[in-house]
């Protein structure tokens, strides 16, 4: 083909027809952009189908890490709906502390300790550049601003776990009443969500029966425990309704994953 071209000119050159040779020059260098063009976009085709490839690759990924996500979020607001309910059982064992049962008081007391963390899967998306892969733009903006919605959940998770292990389980320590809290604790730990994994059958931890015996009405008498039990209703109540709105947040994040997953 170059040189059939090659030949064309020559040939009008030699009969000096410097006219059509002068169109005959500028047709080349239209062909020569086209093929330069037509060039580039296939390059640019091509580069686009292995991102295409690579971004479903990265939403499949983030499918099985947003549905973890949820079910760890789940089992953590579980556990929480757990520690409001031994809560409010308590604050109403405190109006009638005479017909309490001290076996009935103890266990209520040991659900309040927990202190249930949201440690979600983690990615580099951001930090590899690789979000831009994701082309639906709310799908992107979700998944952007996915660690500062987690760090609104852990800023309150951090605040009980200060009021769990400098208030609550120091005051436990004084009232004479730990051993026998975290008695019942490890008895009924295998029916926690927050274990890494099922070790539910090597729980085997027995401190048996404290000999110091408070009784229920002394304990729950305890004004500065009133204020404990209070607190961590509190503390767990805001936990979740973060929570809820993160998990509202995966559940549309799942949602567009979807939607995208060819």
């Amino acid at each position: 083909m170059i040189k059939f071209f090659r030949k064309i000119r020559q040939q009008l050159l030699s009969e000096n027809k410097f006219s059509k040779y002068f169109l005959y020059a500028i047709g080349e260098i239209i062909l020569v952009v086209i093929g330069i063009l037509i060039a580039l976009q296939i390059n640019t085709w091509n580069e686009g189908r292995k991102d295409r490839l690579k971004e479903q690759v990265i939403l499949l990924q983030l499918k099985d890490e947003y549905q973890a996500n949820l079910q760890q979020l789940n089992g953590k607001m579980q556990l929480r709906k757990k520690i409001v309910a031994s809560g409010l059982i308590l604050l109403n064992f405190m109006s009638a502390p005479e017909d309490v049962q001290r076996d009935s008081a103890i266990y209520h007391l040991s659900n309040i300790i927990y202190d249930p963390t949201f440690d979600p899967i983690e990615n580099d998306l951001i930090s590899s550049g690789n979000i831009r892969l994701i082309r639906n733009e709310k799908l992107r903006l979700l998944l952007s601003n996915w660690t500062s919605n987690v760090m609104a959940v852990q800023e309150q998770e951090h605040i009980n776990q200060m009021h769990v292990h400098e208030i609550m389980l120091p005051l436990f320590n004084d009232m004479g009443i730990s051993r026998d809290v975290l008695n019942v604790l490890w008895e009924n730990l295998g029916n926690s969500f927050w274990l890494l994994d099922d070790n539910s059958n090597n729980l085997d931890l027995v401190l048996k029966p404290s000999i110091n015996k408070t009784n229920a009405k002394d304990m729950l008498a305890n004004k500065i425990l009133e204020g404990v039990v209070a607190n961590t209703i509190s503390y767990n109540n805001v936990c979740n309704l973060e929570s809820l709105s993160l998990k509202n947040r995966i559940i549309e994040i799942l949602n567009l994953i979807e939607i995208e997953i060819q």
